[in-house]
C-alpha cells in the first residue's frame, strides 16, 4: 500500500513514529498520525490548523489523555518515594537495566507497531483516495481516514477541541479537489 503514498503521506507515517517516540509510546496511534499531519507544510495541514489545531496543543492533550511517566514519578516523589534510590537498589541486586521493559528497549531501535486503529486509518486513507479517483494517497487522504475511522484518540482530541468533523471533512475535500 505504501507505494501509492506521496512523499508527504510517507512523511506523516515516519513523523507519527517520531511523535510516538517523543511521547514515549510503545505504539503508533491515531493521535501520533494527527500530530505528524499538523507538522506538515501542506494545504491539508493548513486546513487542520485553520480549524484550531496546533501541534503543541494536540501534544498536550495526548499527554493529558494518556498520562506521562513524569507525572507518575512526581506523584511518588510527593509521598516520599525516591525513584532513583529504588532503581539503584534493584539494579544493585539484579543487575543494570533490571527494571527496563524489554519491549521498550527493542522498540527504541526498531519500528514501532501501528495500533489497530492507526492501521485502519491508513486503510481508510486508501479508500478515500479511491473514492476521490486519486492515483496516489496524500496526507489529506490520511486526515480523511482519521475522520472516517472516527473513534481513536485523535478523534477525542478533535472533539474536545470543538472541531466539527463534518466541516473539517468538507474543507479537506475542497483542498484535495483543487
Amino acid at each position: 500500500m505504501f507505494e501509492r503514498f506521496t512523499r508527504e503521506a510517507r512523511e506523516v507515517v515516519v513523523g507519527a513514529q517520531h511523535e510516538a517516540r517523543v511521547l514515549h509510546s510503545p505504539t503508533i496511534g491515531t493521535e501520533h498520525l494527527l500530530l505528524a499531519l499538523l507538522r506538515q507544510q501542506t494545504p491539508s495541514a493548513a486546513v487542520l490548523i485553520r480549524h484550531g489545531l496546533t501541534p503543541e496543543e494536540v501534544a498536550a492533550d495526548v499527554v493529558r489523555f494518556t498520562g506521562s511517566a513524569d507525572l507518575d514519578a512526581d506523584a511518588l516523589t510527593s509521598v516520599g518515594i525516591d525513584l532513583d534510590a529504588v532503581r539503584s537498589t534493584v539494579e544493585a541486586a539484579f543487575g543494570p537495566g533490571a527494571l527496563d521493559d524489554p519491549k521498550q528497549k527493542a522498540a527504541r531501535n526498531g519500528h514501532l507497531p501501528l495500533t489497530p486503529r492507526a492501521k485502519k486509518v491508513l486503510e481508510l486513507s486508501l479508500r478515500e483516495a479511491i473514492a476521490m479517483r486519486s492515483r496516489s494517497i496524500t496526507d489529506g487522504h490520511i486526515a480523511l481516514g482519521l475522520l472516517r475511522e472516527g473513534e481513536g484518540l485523535a478523534m477525542k482530541v478533535l472533539h474536545d477541541r470543538g472541531v466539527d468533523p463534518v466541516n473539517l471533512r468538507q474543507d479537506l475535500g475542497l483542498v484535495l479537489n483543487s
